[in-house]
């Protein structure tokens, strides 16, 4: 039985309240036992590791609810004369760049198997906590299919542990649903519409019925009590995921006012990922990586995409903070709180929106999103105060240490824990 004991600091809890200063956490093994003012809470005599946070601010652990963390976007050529078996070296300076920036759990919304759960859970390698959804679902020529029409098929047609994605109609959906589901899917994830980097379609075009979709929904829950997760991006495909039961719908470039308020009623998440089409022009700018369809739909959508997300907001949509990592840098992910306060959100909700909503999105609000007595030590302490200046988590050294289930994982505090007995 030990204790840590995380002191000197301004507490920040994740439900949305006031900060409390002279504030300690008080952590069993990886358990929070107490959280609040320091003369408020009864330390033990014995066993307790100090750690002194100098000042700095004690909040929960991040969330991520959209990452790939299988893959960074890059050039073609690389991509294509690259050994399958590189990227899941390469997918481990991802997990740690991750941790680093104070993302402590994540949705993965394609591409991480049940091997790379297994190897963090494991302790094989260091990553964050996961949920995964294997292979996002899509239709022959939507978004998730790469056939170029030179011939070239640049789609990763499955691997063990991994099943091929492609899948038209009622009969192919249920069995496709199945099958990952087999491979050990936490989430199913879909894609409802198009999208900005496919090569033969568009975010507004409409991939699956309302019917294929409701069998998703449906194959989910019913095998497994599961949800299911929409890339959707045009108005008709996001209406259809709603009205499907769809959980969460991840981008929402042309969101009006009719499926806000559809949203709203069905209690339906919105993750916006507001960082991946400024990350894909970024990147197009900097190194020209991009391919030009992809950088050309995005300067279509960027625009729409802000107040589309402004909308939902107003509306009073459900949002979890999601980036769409992978498509930029791993480690960049704080970088979309920025920018959700600039669609009008204050820092504290997207505070929120990145630890207590996030964790309601996953459905892991029971375990994480909130520094209270019960749920698992997932904590970040930053040496800046994000609700003065958000835009400074975008700095990786202004994350100055961050616990993983009760475990330091990243430590650039000044002194050392100390132990007394």
């Amino acid at each position: 039985m030990a204790y840590t004991l995380i002191k000197n600091g301004t507490l920040i809890d994740g439900n949305g309240g006031q900060p409390i200063v002279d504030a300690c956490v008080l952590v069993k093994d990886n358990v929070i036992q107490a959280a609040g003012k320091l003369a408020d809470i009864q330390i033990p005599s014995e066993n307790v590791t100090e750690v002194d946070v100098n000042g700095g601010f004690i909040l929960p652990g991040f969330i991520d609810t959209h990452v790939h963390m299988m893959f960074e976007v890059g050039p073609v050529e690389k991509q294509v004369t690259t050994p399958f078996s590189y990227r899941f070296y390469q997918a481990t300076q991802f997990m740690k760049r991750t941790l680093d920036a104070g993302i402590t759990t994540i949705r993965d919304a394609g591409g991480t198997d049940a091997g790379v759960k297994q190897a963090i859970k494991d302790g094989i390698v260091p990553g964050p906590r996961m949920q995964i959804s294997i292979t996002p679902l899509t239709i022959t020529g939507g978004h998730g299919d790469s056939w170029m029409r030179s011939g070239v098929d640049l789609t990763l047609h499955g691997y063990p542990g991994s099943p091929d994605g492609l899948c038209d109609g009622v009969e192919e959906v249920t069995k496709k649903v199945r099958e990952v589901l087999r491979a050990g899917a936490d989430v199913i994830k879909v894609h409802a519409t198009g999208g900005v980097l496919s090569p033969t379609d568009h975010p507004e075009f409409t991939q699956y019925s309302q019917e294929e979709l409701e069998v998703m929904v449906r194959e989910a829950a019913y095998r497994r009590g599961l949800k299911v997760m929409a890339h959707a991006q045009g108005k008709v495909g996001i209406k259809n995921a709603v009205l499907a039961g769809i959980h969460s719908i991840e981008h929402g470039i042309f969101i009006d006012d009719e499926v806000a308020n559809l949203m709203v009623q069905h209690g339906t998440y919105l993750v916006p990922t507001l960082l991946a089409p400024v990350s894909v022009l970024e990147n197009a700018e900097a190194s020209g990586s991009m391919p030009e369809y992809g950088v050309q739909k995005c300067r279509e959508v960027v625009e729409y995409h802000k107040e589309s997300i402004a909308l939902a907001y107003q509306a009073g949509v459900k949002i979890a903070m999601g980036t769409d990592a992978g498509v930029m840098a791993h480690g960049t992910n704080l970088r979309e709180l920025g920018l959700m306060c600039e669609i009008g959100m204050s820092p504290m909700e997207s505070l929120v929106a990145t630890t207590k909503t996030a964790a309601e999105c996953m459905g892991w609000d029971d375990q994480i999103g909130t520094v209270e007595a019960g749920k698992l030590a997932d904590i970040v302490i930053t040496s800046t105060d994000p609700l003065t200046d958000i835009r400074s988590l975008e700095n990786n050294d202004n994350i100055v240490a961050v616990f993983k289930d009760g475990e330091l994982v990243k430590n650039k505090l000044n002194k050392v824990p100390a132990t007394s007995n």
